[in-house]
Order: C-alpha cells, then sequence, then structure tokens
C-alpha cells in the first residue's frame, strides 16, 4: 500500500510541476457498491455476497494537464453507499467515506479519456440495519482502506463531462472481530458521475 501512495504523490508532484493548464470542477453522481466476504465465521469455502443498493457521491476535483493527451485528476469525494445481506431478514449495510482518488487520464480522442489510478477511503460513518433496528458499526470497520479505480470520461462540452468507474477494494473494511478472525469483507462498485469544470 505504500508503494501505491507513494507512487499516487509522485505522479501527483510531477504533474503540479509539469502542468500546462489546471482546471477546477465539481462533480456529483450515483455509485452502485458491492460487498463481499470471504471466509465467513472461518469457513474457506465460504462467500456471502450483498446486493448494492443504489447511493450517491459528490465533491470535487481538479484537472492538472500535464501534456497534450495526459492529464493528473486529483479528487476529493463524500460516497455513501448501501449494501443489504439477504440472511434471516433483510440486513442492511450502510457506509459513508472520503474517498481521495488520484486519477491518471489519456485522452484517446478530444473527447474520450481513459483513466485508472488509485483511491484512499476514509470512514465518516458507518450503520446496520436488522429489522428496523439501526446499529452504529463503525468501530468494527477500519478506518481507512485502499481501492483501485479504472474509469472512462467523455466530454460533453468544454465545461461539462461524464465520467464511468469501476473501483476494486484492495484492502478488506472489517476489523478481525467483526466477522471472525479469518473473514474479510471487501468492497467494490460501479460509478456514474457528472461534472463541472471551470
Amino acid at each position: 500500500m505504500k508503494k501505491i501512495i507513494l507512487s499516487a504523490l509522485a505522479v501527483f508532484a510531477f504533474g503540479i510541476t509539469n502542468a500546462q493548464e489546471t482546471k477546477f470542477g465539481l462533480k456529483v453522481g450515483g455509485n452502485l457498491s458491492s460487498l463481499r466476504a470471504t471466509n465467513f465465521e472461518g469457513g474457506d469455502d465460504i462467500t456471502i455476497k450483498f446486493n448494492g443498493n443504489v447511493g450517491f457521491l459528490a465533491g470535487g476535483f481538479a484537472e492538472i494537464k500535464v501534456a497534450d493527451k495526459f492529464a493528473v485528476q486529483p479528487e476529493v469525494l463524500f460516497s455513501y453507499e448501501s449494501n443489504t445481506m439477504a440472511a434471516e431478514g433483510d440486513v442492511d449495510f450502510n457506509l459513508s467515506y472520503i474517498n481521495v482518488p488520484v486519477m491518471a487520464k489519456y485522452f484517446a480522442s478530444e473527447k474520450i479519456s481513459l483513466q485508472v489510478g488509485p483511491q484512499i477511503g476514509f470512514l465518516v460513518g458507518a450503520k446496520a440495519k436488522f429489522e428496523g433496528d439501526s446499529e452504529d458499526i463503525k468501530d468494527d470497520l477500519e478506518t481507512v482502506n485502499f481501492g483501485l479505480n479504472f474509469g472512462l470520461g467523455y466530454e460533453l462540452t468544454e465545461n461539462v463531462v461524464v465520467d464511468f468507474r469501476y473501483n476494486i477494494g484492495l484492502t478488506g473494511i472489517t476489523k478481525e472481530d467483526f466477522l471472525g478472525e479469518d473473514s474479510k469483507l471487501k468492497t467494490s462498485g460501479f460509478s456514474l458521475a457528472v461534472g463541472y469544470k471551470f
């Protein structure tokens, strides 16, 4: 993880020192996350999947152009994610994060960009809801997690952009005693956002 963070910081620093043009913007959109528990209660072959519900994201970004076809785009996004686990009754997990992705963008054409980059997420809220009762589970989850984003961007106009991304969780989001000593809960998901560049 340290290598990923250092690489992202190096790309960001390179982008700032070699920037041809920098634009700032705001974005808002929806996400569809997915939680996956492996080795649940010590069972090596047991996997529990969660049904993703539509959540939302909002925040700001800076597009730092470092060459005609390349840019670095750091972002700060608030993300609300919701998942349902089918048990004896539905169990809802509602998680809120401040996510900081740093995307490297390659402009395949004037309007289309291919994106990839690491993401660090900071947990700001977590609740589990079962049969109408809600419980705060923030203390049972890791405060920081890491992921990797792959994306596709399309510029509708000079100022309006659309980003479609897939995020892969690289680290478990639960502490060891939440699901069992060897159990891990990881998150991944899709997002679609509209941004406006100033």
